[in-house]
């Protein structure tokens, strides 16, 4: 990151933060008002692995999380939220990879 100084907001305006690929065959992959502000940016969302602690609208069908009436990865607002929990991300990875050993 540039000398920028670092804000809540620092990640507003950028083109990294925000992607819309209205030429997709699924877009939009959930149902969302306004497409002009879907960020497919987490197409696949990194929040799943978290399970209940996600933060998102989900419920669970024999045994596995449905996301399809979640649309917080797909609000270009929850950008921010979500690069927020890497953390919780990475200590969830490396307790699965602890089972693995």
């Amino acid at each position: 990151m540039s000398e920028e100084k670092i804000t809540e907001n620092h990640w507003q305006g950028k083109k990294y933060s925000f992607f819309s690929h209205t030429e997709c065959e699924f877009f939009p992959c959930h149902k969302f008002a306004d497409t002009a502000q879907f960020n497919c940016l987490f197409c696949f969302c990194p929040l799943y692995i978290l399970g209940k602690e996600c933060g998102g609208k989900f419920i669970y069908q024999n045994g596995v999380k449905d996301c399809s009436q979640c649309i917080l990865p797909h609000m270009k607002k929850n950008y921010v939220f979500i690069c927020g929990k890497f953390s919780e991300i990475v200590e969830k990875m490396k307790t699965l990879s602890a089972g693995d050993s």
